[in-house]
């Protein structure tokens, strides 16, 4: 795939995911903030207050903040399906889903009860109105692009996973932590078919796209996310090691599979959005093996750093290095269609200098290895939070740079 698949006219106000991202490394800066003054147990269990917190700031704030934006972008120029009153559904959605999530967290990690009701019921407004919004536009597109049924499910698995954990705090009268178990279910829609199933989508068309390689094979691009769905489905229902180490496959195959493409891919220029997609890549592989062996010799610490090379590794990573192309492509956009020309415009890898993201990158690779090896030899935590919060700083940095860029070329 490549730019002229996409409906560029129906491209949504600068600000509609925009907002979403400058907002998202905020959320990493608090967790490395946090991770900081944790206590030296920290992750001897997924269980904990701050565990729970610490989990929700990847998951609701950086994760959550970069996936809402970028479905809201590609919606309409990839579906070729317009949403309803673009600005002001961004900014009525980031309303609710920026304070619930502050809430939320907060409720988690101090066993605040209000914080909790409250956080919880401007997510689930929040979420009831993206996936009804952004699912119906999806329904109406008339595009065949495999992107679009993996959207559909994810945004299935996003509304499902979020009923249950509103259902499980409502159950335990607003306490935490919640090792229930459904809380497996939550985790596993969550994980495996909202982040994981929304992220290979967006692959579909951004990695052949932006890293320059070979379109995914057709048959995988079909398959791949409904099998999710189908295996999911049935652990949901028959939980077994076979059906776990499917899924385990299956996220180990789409790992290769983008591996393989990016190694030979047709140009060999230096690409910072590359090198994280490959240390996002290698983290899924290395989170897969990390289950596989739970499977058969549960250990606390190995549960927490599958958690860990998952969410820090796998999806940070991934989402991170595409924010590297996205904004700079938005604002390289619409800054041409503002002029009518390209004429002394900047190109997409001066509006944020490789150099600038070159630097981030480093930081986030320090942070990874430093967060692992926290969590496997009992380190204390706050070199790994200093880290995490340097990093994402330093990617919020980046990210307003582009805008001042923006600002300046507008006229």
């Amino acid at each position: 795939m490549n730019a002229g698949a996409l409906s560029l006219s129906q491209t949504p106000p600068l600000w509609a995911p925009l907002r979403f991202f400058l907002t998202a490394p905020l959320f990493l800066m608090a967790a490395g903030l946090t991770l900081m003054f944790a206590p030296d147990g920290l992750f001897t269990t997924r269980w904990s207050p701050a565990m729970l917190a610490l989990t929700h700031m990847l998951t609701l704030g950086f994760l959550g903040m970069c996936m809402v934006g970028a479905v809201q972008q590609l919606v309409p120029v990839l579906a070729g399906a317009r949403l309803p009153w673009p600005e002001g559904f961004s900014r009525v959605l980031y309303g609710l889903w920026t304070p619930g999530t502050v809430l939320l967290v907060a409720g988690m990690g101090w066993g605040w009860r209000i914080g909790l009701q409250s956080g919880g019921a401007l997510l689930a407004l929040a979420i009831l109105l993206f996936v009804t919004v952004c699912g119906h536009a999806l329904w109406r597109s008339g595009s065949r692009h495999e992107t679009i049924p993996a959207m559909a499910l994810a945004l299935l698995a996003l509304l499902g996973s979020a009923a249950l954990v509103i259902w499980l705090l409502w159950r335990s009268g607003w306490q935490v932590p919640l090792a229930h178990p459904m809380t497996r279910l939550h985790i596993g829609w969550a994980s495996l078919v909202w982040i994981t199933g929304l992220i290979m989508g967006v692959a579909y068309q951004v990695v052949p796209m932006f890293q320059l390689t070979s379109p995914y094979p057709g048959w995988l691009r079909r398959a791949l996310v409904p099998l999710l769905v189908l295996l999911l489905s049935l652990w949901s229902l028959w939980p077994s090691a076979w059906l776990s180490l499917l899924l385990a496959a299956t996220l180990a195959a789409f790992g290769l599979w983008t591996l393989r493409l990016q190694q030979h891919r047709r140009r060999r220029i230096p690409d910072t959005t590359l090198d994280f997609w490959r240390v996002a890549m290698g983290s899924l592989l290395l989170a897969v093996l990390a289950w596989v062996v739970w499977l058969y010799r549960p250990d606390a610490r190995v549960e927490v750093l599958i958690g860990v090379l998952f969410l820090a590794g796998f999806a940070t990573a991934a989402v991170n290095g595409m924010l590297y192309k996205i904004v700079p492509f938005l604002i390289w956009l619409h800054l041409t269609n503002r002029r009518g020309s390209q004429a002394g415009l900047p190109n997409m890898r001066q509006i944020i200098p490789e150099s600038h993201a070159r630097r981030q990158w480093w930081l986030y690779l320090a942070s990874l290895v430093l967060l692992s090896l926290t969590v496997m030899l009992s380190l204390p935590p706050w070199p790994a939070g200093l880290a995490w919060a340097a990093s994402g700083m330093y990617l919020f940095w980046n990210l307003w740079g582009g805008v001042r860029k923006y600002r300046a070329y507008r006229g």
